[in-house]
């Protein structure tokens, strides 16, 4: 854990001194931006009645754009990268959880009818950097890097009659899902057979994007994204949903609020009643730290 913790570390400098090399030269077509952000909380405990442990927590996350445009054409790249985790200063068990940990980079290439209306084609990456548990026993392995991963490729028409506001809608889409830890590919999960590494579907995909600025310092971002397979009950809709409030302090503290909602029929999860099957995946995100936002 401890080694993939420094490539995410290695990772988020690379982008941060890629960023400040890019910035360094006026590119005529590009438009690029970065915001690097660190929260981070302690809790310590003495006598507490109310009870408690002892611990500490931080959340990292890169959020950086490179944006491509012309007369006629639009190539627009997005990474979000976060990894949280909380240390309990204690000798109990789970002394070390994650609390959050997510890759999702997307990009598309667009071709200009009109003003408001582009041919795009879109493809979309989803995983995570590192194993989750099944807390507090840390000893059993529910997912890891590209266990799973959601690779999404589309071709569709992209409607965006502003910079801010966008709906794309495929009816020619593939959604592909992978599992390539050998331990949960074997036991069958996330919609892959057994003994699988991989699953294809097809189907129609929609994905509404949504910026604006509330206030001078309040900037929302949200998307909506929905996939239905056309052959295996084209009814029951996946759904990520993804609501963001960035609140800027000053030039260098920051708070976040974040929301995030994911369902998908193929993934079956356990109740505290021990009955498996699909279920609505809720996480809910506040942290107040440092950020730092780099763009030409």
């Amino acid at each position: 854990m401890k080694n993939k913790f420094r490539i995410f570390l290695g990772i988020f400098f690379c982008f941060f001194l890629i960023n400040i090399y890019a910035n360094q030269d006026t590119l005529k077509h590009w438009k690029l931006k970065s915001i690097f952000s660190l929260n981070g909380t302690q809790s310590s405990f003495i006598n507490w009645n109310a009870g408690g442990r002892n611990n500490a927590s931080f959340i990292g996350s890169i959020r950086t754009n490179a944006y491509y445009t012309d007369s006629r054409w639009k190539w627009t790249n997005d990474l979000n990268m976060s990894f949280g985790a909380i240390k309990y200063l204690d000798n109990q068990p789970a002394s070390f959880q994650k609390t959050d940990d997510k890759i999702d980079l997307s990009s598309s290439v667009e071709y200009k009818f009109s003003k408001k209306v582009f041919l795009s084609f879109f493809s979309g990456l989803k995983t995570q950097t590192i194993h989750g548990y099944v807390y507090p026993n840390d000893s059993v392995i529910v997912s890891s890097f590209m266990a799973p991963g959601y690779l999404n490729l589309a071709l569709g028409v992209d409607f965006s009659p502003k910079e801010s506001f966008s709906i794309f809608t495929s009816f020619l889409s593939e959604k592909s899902t992978f599992v390539l830890n050998d331990y949960l590919a074997n036991l069958g999960v996330f919609g892959v057979d057994k003994g699988k590494k991989s699953r294809q579907e097809y189907g129609a995909y929609v994905k509404v994007r949504y910026n604006a600025n509330i206030m001078k310092n309040i900037e929302m971002r949200s998307k909506l994204e929905l996939f239905s397979n056309y052959t295996e009950n084209p009814q029951n809709i996946d759904v990520n949903g993804e609501l963001i409030f960035n609140f800027k302090i000053n030039s260098i503290f920051s708070a976040l609020a974040q929301w995030n909602l994911i369902y998908d029929d193929d993934v079956k999860i356990r109740d505290t009643n021990g009955n498996i099957g699909p279920r609505t995946q809720f996480k809910s995100v506040l942290g107040i730290g440092i950020s730092y936002k780099l763009e030409n």
